[in-house]
């Protein structure tokens, strides 16, 4: 009885997913390569594009190339890209990571003059540039929190000098947000935006990550300053004491195993929030796509739409250049 009550009431949810073009004009999630943020991997050297064997599809690409390489992802519509340096010489405080001859302002300049309309976002970390691995100085077998946070400002300041839009500390240090914030102010540079890295868990994910920008750690975890994967309060307070300290935009980290908190953070906070869809995440699809398993192109697409319906605002991703190609070819 009630189901004949129903249609004869004329509840039959289908008809809107009958055609495509229906589907597509009552979509309740859209996808346009201008939410996708490319991360570029950018290493000492001319004319060099390097594939990460962990990642295929990936590269690292010297300054030269990286501006070639941003100046085609602004053609598919892609308007940001997130840098990580890979230094010459790494010694036990990532020097490299605020010097004057460091790759990455040397990438950002090259960057900025080959596609000036690019958004660059330079990540800010000892991790890549230390001979230890680890996100900061470290004192006696750990990390030191506050030894660590001048030298995170001092490669702020060195990366918005050169030319970069966005900072992005991802190191999870107490207060990093706060004095990357003052650094920028006391040098004249307030027109310079902080992403945070708030919520950056300890993920098993991150592996081809470490392998393509040569930062795995070389002793012990990141469990002691990256958060614990079973809390959820923790990381709305994390991105709450960001946004108080100064950040004009906050990120999830990983994404795809973390909806709820992009969801969360999303129901609480006004501000924008990113989502970093890390390279396991990426690598397990582009696997799966060659063992035959599954369909790329659709996968990506379902994974960046359930990112994006969660709450985020832009998504960093490896697959930015092919999905935007699909985008465009879609439409």
């Amino acid at each position: 009885m009630i189901e004949e009550q129903r249609f004869r009431l004329g509840e039959r949810p289908r008809r809107l997913r009958r055609t495509e073009p229906l589907r597509r004009m009552t979509a309740e999630t859209e996808l346009f390569p201008s939410h996708l943020i490319a991360p570029l991997f950018v290493r000492h050297g001319k004319g060099v594009v390097e594939e990460v064997a962990s990642m295929p599809g990936v590269s690292r690409y010297s300054p030269d190339t990286a501006g070639d390489q941003a100046a085609r992802l602004a053609e598919l519509g892609i308007r940001a890209v997130l840098l990580f340096g890979i230094p010459g010489r790494k010694d036990s405080v990532g020097t490299e990571a605020y010097s004057a001859d460091g790759v990455v302002p040397r990438a950002i300049r090259e960057i900025k003059e080959s596609s000036p309309s690019t958004v660059v976002m330079a990540d800010v970390c000892l991790c890549e540039y230390t001979d230890h691995g680890h996100c900061g100085v470290v004192v006696d077998g750990e990390v030191d929190n506050d030894r660590t946070l001048p030298l995170l400002a001092r490669a702020a300041v060195r990366y918005a000098s050169a030319g970069a839009d966005v900072v992005a500390p991802s190191a999870m240090m107490d207060g990093q947000v706060r004095v990357i914030r003052e650094a920028l102010d006391g040098a004249g540079l307030d027109g310079t935006i902080v992403m945070g890295y708030s919520a950056k868990y300890a993920s098993a994910f991150y592996g081809p990550f470490r392998s393509a920008a040569e930062s795995a750690p070389s002793f012990g975890d990141r469990k002691g300053y990256q958060m614990n994967p079973a809390n959820r309060r923790e990381a709305m307070r994390e991105i709450a004491l960001d946004v108080r300290e100064g950040a004009d935009m906050v990120m999830v980290k990983p994404a795809l195993a973390y909806l709820d908190v992009i969801y969360a953070a999303r129901r609480r906070f006004d501000v924008p929030i990113v989502a970093y869809n890390v390279s396991g995440e990426y690598s397990m699809v582009k696997a799966a796509a060659a063992n035959g398993w599954i369909d790329e192109r659709s996968a990506v697409t379902e994974v960046l739409t359930s990112i994006r319906r969660a709450g985020a605002d832009m998504i960093v991703t490896y697959h930015a250049e092919q999905a935007a190609g699909w985008l465009v070819e879609g439409r």
